[in-house]
């Protein structure tokens, strides 16, 4: 990923896994890159209505708040609901990604994911954003 300090990219990531935060966060901040970090979805929802995102990166199962109610609150307000948001969990039934949908997501990635698919996801996104 190419450094642009001028405009860096924001991304939100809404995790409640340690692990899982500082894996996405130290592979894909890069300077033109900047991944902000909550664990639980009130935290998430919080942090998405401060400030401006370009991506918003969600686990389903959160502590608080689960994903989808917080990916319905983003995407019926005006303020946030052009915000890319996808799922990133391990739920893989055809009925989560249909809930996930029906709540606005735009995509959904399972985990394990490779870091290549979301390090591909946001270059992507980059480039119309």
């Amino acid at each position: 990923m190419a450094a642009n300090l001028q405009n860096p990219f924001h991304i939100l990531l809404v995790e409640d896994e340690p692990v899982i935060r500082e894996l996405v966060r130290s592979m894909l901040s890069d300077g033109a890159v900047e991944v902000v970090c909550a664990a639980n979805g009130i935290e998430g929802l919080k942090l998405a209505k401060s400030r401006p995102f370009q991506l918003v990166l969600m686990d389903v199962v959160l502590p608080q708040l689960d994903g989808i109610s917080v990916c319905r609150m983003l995407k019926s307000d005006p303020v946030t609901s052009k915000v890319p948001v996808y799922m990133l969990t391990a739920k893989s039934k055809k009925s989560d990604m249909e809930s996930a949908t029906m709540a606005g997501a735009d995509g959904y990635i399972q985990k394990p994911f490779k870091g290549a698919e979301l390090m591909a996801l946001v270059d992507r996104l980059r480039k119309v954003a």
